[in-house]
């Protein structure tokens, strides 16, 4: 196994030490598992807490910080944080405007932010939750019912956390939230399995020169597999999966992320195929972001997500933002 750990019990508690001694604006938290912005809490605006298993990077810790979360909570490597975290989180940020709980459409995540939901509020903290789940390719996959929550994340958390930066009320800030979220949909390809610490091996076999269309954040199965395909085509089935499911009125934000081992070179250049086609279907696009936000590891490959969006979304998008993973306008 060649990774750049010491041992895999010992790999999230590593790189959250890391992560601190990077980033000393947060105040991350390595023995309860908890990332914070340090001015947190902050008079008046609405906390933002998501989280996950650890192996998406930046998503979710990358994402603390002004214009953004507030707090995340990091499982074990693809495994679901646990309630405490989440209450932890959200007493750290809630300012007595309450608290928005960002939650992927994994089975885990959604169970035990309910529960850590129940929890808080019998502490007095006011909670509010939006569920992710963009994902187009399938549904009712391995550890989800229903879609799977995937690069619409990084919008969502985007978009509140301006929202929330203003001063917005939570009730609205859950509403953009939400919003975003039903204008979003992503599809993933993988051209090779990832490999988790803990198994040393990859954790799907996918046969050299093939790939998997609609492949999940954690090598859940796609749609299918088929012999390795172009750049170009392999956007043609990505973009045209998701305009299958919706149809932009407006223009759209573009992500095009990669897994974790593809390069920049190949984002691209995939992300000029998904703008040639987004010009042939008459697609308005208003702005794109291209680079490894919503992450699997190791693996190669890559996913776009399509969000419709208003005016105030896009306001709301260039707002400024200083995160370890999203930084601009500040």
């Amino acid at each position: 196994m060649r990774m750049l750990i010491n041992v895999a019990e010992t790999v999230v508690a590593d790189a959250l030490r890391g992560m601190a001694a990077a980033h000393p604006e947060l105040t991350v938290d390595v023995e309860n598992r908890v990332i914070v912005r340090r001015d947190a809490p902050v008079a008046g605006k609405v906390g933002l807490v998501s989280g996950g298993g650890s192996g998406h990077e930046p998503l979710h810790g990358g994402f603390v910080g002004p214009g953004m979360l507030s707090a995340a909570c990091p499982g074990e490597v693809f495994t679901s944080p646990v309630p405490d975290q989440m209450v932890r989180a959200a007493a750290a940020v809630d300012s007595g405007a309450g608290v928005l709980f960002v939650v992927k459409n994994y089975t885990g995540d959604v169970l035990n932010f309910d529960m850590a939901a129940e929890l808080a509020e019998d502490e007095g903290i006011q909670i509010a939750k939006v569920l992710v789940d963009d994902d187009v390719a399938v549904t009712d996959s391995l550890y989800t019912a229903g879609r799977r929550g995937t690069g619409a994340t990084l919008f969502v958390e985007k978009i509140a956390g301006a929202a929330a930066e203003e001063g917005q009320p939570l009730e609205r800030v859950e509403a953009l939230a939400r919003q975003v979220n039903e204008n979003a949909r992503s599809f993933g390809v993988a051209l090779s399995a990832c490999t988790t610490p803990a198994k040393g091996s990859p954790t799907f076999d996918l046969p050299p020169g093939d790939l998997e269309l609609g492949v999940g954040i954690h090598g859940e199965p796609g749609r299918e597999r088929r012999a390795m395909m172009t750049s170009g085509e392999i956007a043609d089935f990505a973009v045209h999966a998701i305009l299958d499911d919706m149809t932009p009125r407006n223009p759209v934000l573009v992500l095009v992320n990669g897994m974790g081992a593809t390069p920049l070179l190949e984002l691209y250049g995939f992300n000029a195929e998904v703008q040639r086609i987004l010009v042939e279907r008459g697609v308005a696009v208003a702005r794109t972001l291209v680079g490894n936000y919503v992450t699997s590891l190791d693996m190669a490959g890559a996913s776009v997500t399509l969000c419709q969006i208003d005016e105030e979304l896009l306001r709301l998008w260039d707002a400024p933002v200083r995160t370890p993973g999203l930084r601009w306008g500040m």
